[in-house]
């Protein structure tokens, strides 16, 4: 994989404050999980650490970094605690509000880049149409880290409309009701509650069609869309199953059994499936970066990103959130019966690493439509 100077570390961790932030985010996990959402001390932690900020374009202050900083960010984010990097990743969201107007995104901006976004999609719901904009009502799931957003965009289905990308409507935190739905054994400290409109009347230069062409110009907002808000979901699976990784090399080093058995760490079964694990995670995190590496670099050469291509990026997606499941699952079998413990962090890293493969972008029917596209038997179905 090539590497980039300065690295994502260095460049994200002015004076140390991340590592100092990814500490207490280590700390406080088990707050977070029971809050079912991440607080708002360390929202503004993010908004510090560059979050937010790291994808907007340098026009309105931002970093415009590229998608390997912000993925390996997002990465280190998840390995201290997978909701926290789960809601860390939709600093994506500058590259999609990019399709918005100038002026309307010189409103959004106007205060500074740290905007913290949240949006739920699905499904649209329908919109009346007025004479210059829309009056939105519906109930949206799944709406990840909206407690902590001071914008909010929802799904909207207008009449005439058709292409199958949807149109999203952007307005205020204020002007939505949050309905706190979201309790699930992994991922329980994302805040991905159901967010409730009713008759908000949101100018049509507030809305996006979400995937659309961007108006700004820079090579972050070129680089495939809905391919990237996978990848930042996706590697939340990477650093947690990192994690898990990491936790069972140091279980092993002290773990005796109590029926006299050898230290963990001198076990060849145990030798043999940490062996595997590091040899799936670190192969399918070579294709995800290399894929994107690759993808970029045709971007920043100015050429165009082929249809084939943004596949690759989908297909790498899809892998390391499968295969980071995979080896969430072996650590969790080699922690025995104390990783059923309700707060084991094997336990934990297994049930959200379950939860980022169970999502639409990176669940296994996407093994099904890449190989659609690369035996040339057209798209991507649905929402590509």
């Amino acid at each position: 994989m090539l590497k980039e100077n300065p690295s994502a570390a260095d460049l994200f961790s002015s004076g140390g404050f991340l590592e100092e932030l990814l500490v207490t985010i280590r700390n406080r996990a088990l707050e977070f999980r029971s809050l079912r959402r991440i607080p708002d001390d360390i929202i503004v932690g993010f908004q510090k650490a560059g979050v937010y900020r790291a994808l907007v374009c340098r026009r309105f202050g931002g970093m415009e970094v590229s998608p390997m900083m912000f993925l390996e960010l997002i990465e280190k984010i998840a390995h201290a605690d997978a909701s926290a990097g789960w809601v860390a990743s939709f600093g994506v969201s500058a590259t999609y509000l990019a399709a918005l107007p100038i002026p309307t995104l010189e409103q959004i901006y106007r205060d500074g880049p740290d905007v913290v976004f949240a949006g739920a999609i699905f499904p649209p719901q329908k919109a009346k149409v007025s004479a210059d904009g829309f009056l939105v009502s519906g109930r949206w799931p799944y709406a990840s880290g909206c407690p902590g957003a001071s914008l909010i965009g929802v799904g909207i289905a207008v009449d005439g409309e058709s292409g199958g990308l949807p149109r999203t409507a952007v307005m205020p935190a204020s002007a939505v009701h949050i309905d706190p739905t979201w309790n699930t054994i992994g991922l329980a400290g994302t805040g991905s509650h159901d967010v409730v409109v009713e008759d908000v009347f949101v100018p049509e230069d507030w809305t996006f069609i979400r995937g659309g062409k961007p108006n700004i110009e820079a090579p972050i907002y070129d680089y495939p869309s809905l391919g990237l808000a996978a990848q930042v979901l996706t590697v939340v699976g990477l650093g947690c199953a990192s994690r898990a990784l990491d936790e069972v090399r140091e279980m092993a080093e002290r773990r005796r059994s109590i029926t006299g058995a050898p230290t963990m760490a001198d076990r060849p079964y145990v030798q043999a499936v940490v062996g595997e694990a590091e040899a799936k995670l670190a192969s399918a995190r070579a294709f995800f970066y290399d894929t994107t590496v690759r993808t970029w670099s045709l971007l920043t050469q100015g050429d165009v990103v082929s249809e084939e291509d943004a596949n690759r990026v989908r297909l790498a997606a899809t892998h390391v959130a499968q295969e980071a499941f995979e080896v969430a699952r072996m650590c969790f079998t080699l922690g025995g019966i104390a990783a059923v413990q309700t707060d084991h962090i094997l336990g934990r890293c297994f049930q959200d690493c379950a939860v980022v493969a169970q999502h639409a972008f990176m669940a296994r029917g996407n093994y099904e439509a890449a190989g659609r596209v690369s035996l040339g038997r057209g798209g991507r179905p649905g929402y590509p």
